[in-house]
């Protein structure tokens, strides 16, 4: 844990400075995430009766049915087919969001808990650099954010 009481305030203010320019390369790559997440992804069931498209996020967009044989496919069978097939369209989806995207150089940023949409990208800022801009006698502002200090 660091000792704030002991960093003079120009250290801090330099720490500050630095977290926010992290903040600032993050949050350019993170605008990538709106052109990855439009980008469609197509899976073809392994028995090819039907194929799924979803987004970059793993929305379901289209599913196609190829040829007659889902049409003699026992209902659990076809079930199956359809779970599976989507189960992987979304995997193939998140992998390529994620190998796009790569690793956050901030500890903290879970780019692939924002990619997939159970992170809230402003709540995760706002933990990250409240504290620490709080702690200056800074506001925290994020786009879209509260103030907090």
């Amino acid at each position: 844990m660091t000792n704030w009481s002991s960093m003079s305030e120009a250290d801090l203010r330099r720490m500050a400075d630095d977290a926010m320019a992290d903040l600032d390369r993050e949050r350019a790559r993170l605008g990538q995430l709106g052109e990855l997440w439009s980008a469609h992804t197509t899976v073809h069931a392994k028995d090819r009766s039907l194929s799924m498209t979803v987004d970059g996020r793993g929305e379901l967009l289209e599913m196609a049915f190829t040829g007659t044989k889902h049409k003699t496919m026992p209902p659990a069978q076809l079930a199956h087919v359809i779970v599976e097939t989507l189960a992987r369209a979304k995997a193939e989806s998140a992998a390529k969001v994620s190998a796009a995207m790569g690793e956050s150089s901030v500890p903290g940023i879970d780019i692939d808990g924002i990619a997939s949409g159970r992170v809230d990208p402003m709540e995760m800022v706002n933990s990250l650099l409240g504290p620490l801009l709080g702690d200056l006698g800074v506001g925290a502002r994020a786009e879209g954010g509260t103030s907090r200090g």
